[in-house]
């Protein structure tokens, strides 16, 4: 596909542009160079998205964070899988997001029914796993976030930190980092002041609907190039009006009006409707009639569709298709587990991307790596993973390295987050190998803050777990005094001083 889109200019049509000409925008461009639409309610921002979606879906995979369940009918006219957030938990979430990577199936995560905070979860964890496949899976995606506001907010609101951190962080890499993977990010906003300036600002193709704010005015016009006294047209535009400027779109701000579409939205506003005709003695027994009844036995519930398993969610496209499922794996055998494991600790750590994520995060993909390799279910509990993560950055294995076994157990009455500062230090002891310095001590801590890293040392030595000297020449040595173990000199080269135990 990505071939083809090259050899190829591949323009499809948005609608019409002033002097009745054909407004298109050039598919292959704009998978290089990104999208931003943006327009206040009822300007007409999710038809066009909507136009965009089912004139390229013979073209290019598509990909559709919709968080208000409004993109579902493209499923019925153009075979768009529908995956409904809400019957999966975020490891089976991840687990179908490398699946629609893998086998370039086009869905619409449908968010409807989930908390906002919920939302921004889930929608963080399928984005990074789409970001995180390999490199062979790196084919051209269209990845279509409405309501962008909600996942790459400018501030702190409502939502935990937690959500926000982990939404905003997937938003940047789609639209900062996501081209080189294949990922062509078309995020729609109702407000450009809401919106990440550093995620606004990654794209280079802009189509500005009808907003009324000063803020939001003024921000498009900087965008389209236009100067402030300008910004007012904007506010004139009529409903499925657009500015339209970008290398996929136009050289200078041309104004487009968006064509029709072929499926219907859920989200469409209600039609205008006379009252019915009652008396006030009927409003009043429509009301208050039998209300104990109505109290004593509230309606049940619409019943909700029973959710797709994972296994049958993505052989459907395959029998659509005509292309037999693939065969279950065989069981993994026992005695392969554990090297699986290291191969998948090998390459997260091997990731330049995931030494900034925390190991709750990371558990998921190490989760979804182990399938990818046939194992039914996580050979490690996210303790277990979290110990064996940092164990890996160090280049330690407990089973490859049973001379460190001594210092393992030791650092068991360490706090959690101390035991890849006391096995860096333990393993230079051990080996005799120059004493770590504060800068990669704060590296494998994870800070930046090197009088953090003076507490550590002085809480591990006040505890006993460690002694520290310093020459005459100012360089420090660290010894383990419950194993009689001493690092050399920093910055001796690793050479052990006089009475460094050897290993």
């Amino acid at each position: 596909m990505g071939g083809q889109l090259a050899r190829m200019t591949t323009h499809i049509s948005l609608g019409s542009a002033t002097g009745g000409a054909t407004a298109a925008i050039d598919l292959a461009e704009l998978l290089a160079t990104r999208l931003l639409v943006q327009g206040n309610s009822g300007s007409g921002k999710s038809h066009l998205l909507r136009r965009l979606l089912e004139e390229s879906a013979e073209w290019v995979q598509q990909v559709i964070i919709d968080p208000e369940g409004d993109f579902v009918s493209l499923a019925d006219e153009f075979g768009h899988m529908v995956v409904d957030a809400a019957d999966y938990n975020d490891l089976e979430i991840a687990g179908i997001a490398a699946r629609v990577r893998e086998h370039r199936v086009s869905v619409v995560l449908n968010l409807e029914g989930l908390e906002v905070d919920a939302q921004l979860r889930c929608a963080g964890t399928f984005l990074n796993r789409l970001f995180d496949a390999p490199r062979e899976q790196w084919t051209p995606a269209l990845v279509v976030v409405d309501e962008a506001q909600l996942f790459a907010p400018a501030a702190a609101g409502e939502v935990g930190e937690e959500a926000r951190r982990v939404a905003l962080a997937a938003m940047t890499n789609l639209m900062c980092r996501g081209r080189k993977r294949g990922l062509a990010g078309v995020i729609a906003t109702q407000r450009l002041a809401k919106l990440a300036k550093n995620v606004a600002a990654e794209a280079s193709n802009f189509l500005m609907g009808r907003t009324f704010l000063d803020i939001d005015m003024i921000r498009a016009a900087d965008l389209l190039g236009m100067e402030r006294r300008q910004a007012e047209q904007i506010r004139d535009l009529e409903r499925g009006q657009f500015l339209a400027l970008g290398p996929a779109l136009s050289r200078r701000p041309l104004l487009m009006r968006i064509g029709a579409v072929r499926t219907g939205s859920r989200g469409a506003a209600p039609m205008l409707s006379p009252l019915p005709a009652r008396t006030g003695e009927d409003a009043r027994a429509l009301l208050f009639d039998a209300l104990d009844d109505v109290v004593a036995a509230p309606p049940p519930s619409p019943p909700r569709a029973a959710p797709v398993a994972l296994d049958d969610l993505f052989r459907r496209p395959a029998r659509v298709e005509g292309v037999a499922a693939d065969p279950a794996p065989p069981p993994v055998a026992e005695e392969e587990v554990d090297g699986i494991v290291d191969a998948v600790l090998g390459e997260i750590v091997a990731d330049e991307d995931a030494a900034s994520r925390s190991s709750t995060i990371l558990y998921g993909d190490f989760t979804v790596r182990c399938r990818m390799r046939g194992l039914a279910s996580a050979p490690l509990p996210l303790q277990a993973f979290a110990r064996a993560l940092t164990l890996a950055r160090l280049g330690i294995s407990e089973r490859d390295d049973p001379a460190l076994a001594p210092a393992l157990a030791m650092a068991e009455r360490l706090p959690d987050d101390l035991l890849g500062v006391f096995m860096l230090i333990a393993q230079a002891a051990k080996h005799g190998a120059a004493c770590p310095s504060n800068e990669e001590i704060a590296r494998i801590y994870g800070t930046q803050s090197i009088g953090r890293v003076r507490r550590l040392l002085s809480y591990m030595e006040a505890q006993g777990f460690i002694v520290a000297r310093e020459d005459f020449r100012k360089r420090r040595s660290i010894t383990v005094p419950e194993l009689g173990w001493t690092t050399g000199a920093e910055g001796a080269a690793g050479e052990p001083e006089l009475g460094a135990a050897s290993a």
